[in-house]
């Protein structure tokens, strides 16, 4: 055998060798990976119902706690997020002074910021200077990991609790939640099941609420667990933990909070969703409940007119079920939550944050455009919403003003109340877009027709205060 032919053999040797090592390398990191998707996490503490800690829970899924702590950024878009100092975030009563004068007679004419990141969701409600007047301890529901304390209040009935909590003052109820050692912003537990991190939903407003809306009549497409439920007997009330799906519990557990619902010391916390999750199901529900001391439901008598007014929370689940991505089943977490790769697993970013700040993972997984135009759509959506908030909140001060001079002119309550009844209809519109945090763009057209609603309304009211002031001379 010559020299040449030698050479050929050590070379072939080498060649098969190499790619005998890159396949064995392929197969163990196959493996590894196989390996890693069956057991994505390493059990080293036991979590309970009572560890309200999220750090605890941190220390089995890491990269999940790793992305919460960052919810104590400070992250802006233009028209969202901690826009103040890094001490407490900017008045939008100073931006928008028409926010002041439509809730005179109430709180929020006293202290309202925008939005934090959830890190700050205890802490933030601790510091308002709402809690100057009386407020109720129900205000926990959806600022704290309360339902230990809730479980304490009833005995270990958390139901009975959260029924009981009204009863007691935002600061006494905030003291026993600091002795218990529960003071700890929503948390892990509140979301996923401490025995197989399974999601599902705690707080009792929401079960309450999810089991009135399902036993409704109100169509509920992008729910397709509800409509499953009514095709039965519905001997047993609809139970989301147990017939929801996976997509569905990805809004849900985002459902128990950003959400409209009644919160102060008449009766206990309630999410007004009997009829159904439009803007008017919810009016119509707040119509047909009468308070424990007699009348019409309301949140505040305005100071300036003495309309009675219903103040709106937050009510993004119920706008959002009203869009395009509700109905392409599409849930929350997955634009605010969206996933991101560690490994051979996928795990939900617990930086909840704007998909804004994050296009390419919560919007490009659906949308093949462009960073900048996909911002660019956003951009247009969101500015004609907020120029018809704008056009809102000043015909809602002229309305206001038309009423202050018709009072002035000696206009009696007989008179002035069909201008007091638009003015809540007009305020409940402008305040469901005002008060929810994606300016319109969770279903653009809805919010659009809200506030032009809200328009309306305001200027009948004005032409209303006009008559009154006449008939009042």
């Amino acid at each position: 055998m010559n020299r040449k032919t030698l050479l050929g053999y050590g070379a072939v040797v080498v060649v098969v060798s190499g790619l005998s090592a890159l396949v064995t390398g392929l197969l163990m990191n196959i493996y590894e990976r196989k390996s890693e998707a069956k057991n994505p996490y390493v059990h080293l503490v036991e979590v309970s119902e009572d560890d309200t800690d999220p750090a605890k829970w941190g220390v089995n899924w890491p990269k999940q706690y790793e992305s919460y702590q960052l919810t104590a950024l400070a992250t802006r878009t233009r028209f969202g997020g901690h826009g103040g100092s890094e001490a407490l975030p900017e008045q939008k009563i100073e931006r928008d002074p028409w926010l002041k004068r439509i809730f005179l007679g109430y709180a929020f004419s006293i202290d309202y910021r925008d939005r934090r990141g959830h890190a700050y969701m205890l802490s933030d409600q601790e510091e308002t200077k709402r809690l100057s007047k009386p407020q109720t301890g129900s205000c926990l529901h959806c600022h704290a990991s309360v339902m230990p304390l809730y479980r304490e209040l009833g005995g270990g009935d958390a139901m009975a609790g959260f029924k009981a909590s009204y009863q007691l003052s935002y600061q006494e109820m905030n003291a026993r939640l600091h002795a218990s050692g529960h003071a700890h912003p929503v948390s892990c537990v509140d979301c996923h099941s401490a025995e197989t991190m399974k999601l599902r939903v705690t707080r009792p407003g929401f079960v309450k609420a999810i089991q009135a809306l399902a036993a409704s009549e109100a169509p509920l497409p992008h729910l397709p667990s509800i409509e499953r439920w009514r095709a039965t007997n519905r001997q047993a009330p609809y139970d989301p933990n147990a017939l929801a799906s996976r997509t569905e519990m990805r809004s849900f557990v985002c459902g128990q909070c950003h959400v409209e619902y009644y919160c102060s010391s008449a009766m206990p916390l309630e999410f007004p969703w009997s009829k159904g999750l439009r803007a008017e199901d919810l009016e119509a529900h707040w119509n047909g409940v009468v308070l424990p001391k007699g009348g019409r439901f309301f949140d505040f008598k305005h100071s300036e007119s003495g309309a009675e007014i219903l103040k709106v929370q937050h009510p993004e689940f119920e706008l959002w079920s009203q869009g395009i991505h509700a109905r392409s089943g599409v849930a929350c977490a997955d634009c605010h939550m969206p996933y991101q790769r560690d490994g051979a697993t996928k795990v939900s970013d617990h930086w909840v944050r704007s998909p804004l700040l994050n296009v390419n993972r919560a919007c490009q997984t659906c949308h093949h455009s462009e960073e900048q135009e996909i911002l660019a759509r956003v951009e247009v959506i969101q500015t004609r919403n907020f120029n018809l908030l704008q056009r809102a909140g000043q015909a809602l001060v002229d309305q206001l003003d038309a009423i202050q001079a018709a009072r002035a002119a000696g206009a009696g309550d007989e008179q002035l109340q069909p201008t007091r009844e638009l003015q809540r209809q007009a305020q409940w519109r402008l305040d469901f877009v005002a008060a929810e945090n994606s300016m319109g763009f969770h279903a653009p057209q809805e919010a659009a027709r809200l506030l032009g609603e809200a328009v309306d309304l305001a200027r009948q009211g004005q032409v209303a205060a006009l008559k009154a002031k006449e008939a009042g001379r």
